[in-house]
């Protein structure tokens, strides 16, 4: 982790540890595809990058159904919405977990079959199990014969 990354992560986590940010109930505001969204804390706006998993990227087959299935698990006055920010990505969205009334969202679209465990940068069992019995079931788009990784779609359609 290069110098700057480590000092902007190091006040990012002392910023929410301070002001409560790290124990907040947050709104999600937007939901961009199946594993990034928009929270909103006291009137502040940032993007989650989802952990453990990867989602259809957009005009992939199933990109639709993950994004309305995160949104329909999280998106409401009603919900309950918790996190765990690890870390800051490339992109500079945060890394973490989302609970929506408690349930992780990672796991819940894998469970389904709307996303994928992300091997790349994650050893999570759950999200690896959660993939194995999604494709013995043949869940969501698992019922495709071949279907594309979203690692694979990005680097065949750069966009």
């Amino acid at each position: 982790m290069n110098c700057f990354k480590s000092l902007f992560l190091g006040c990012f986590f002392s910023f929410t540890a301070a002001t409560g940010y790290a124990d907040s109930i947050y709104e999600v505001t937007n939901v961009y595809d199946g594993d990034t969204v928009e929270l909103s804390v006291n009137n502040t706006k940032f993007k989650l990058r989802l952990m453990n998993i990867d989602a259809p990227e957009r005009n992939q087959a199933y990109w639709k159904k993950s994004r309305l299935a995160l949104s329909k698990l999280c998106k409401g006055s009603h919900i309950l919405v918790t996190a765990e920010i690890f870390d800051i990505d490339k992109y500079q969205r945060s890394l973490g977990k989302l609970y929506c009334n408690q349930i992780d969202a990672s796991v819940y679209l894998v469970e389904i079959g709307l996303a994928w465990h992300n091997a790349k940068y994650s050893t999570d069992p759950t999200t690896q199990n959660a993939e194995h019995e999604a494709r013995q079931q043949r869940l969501g788009l698992w019922k495709s014969k071949k279907p594309i990784p979203p690692w694979v779609w990005r680097q065949k359609y750069r966009y």
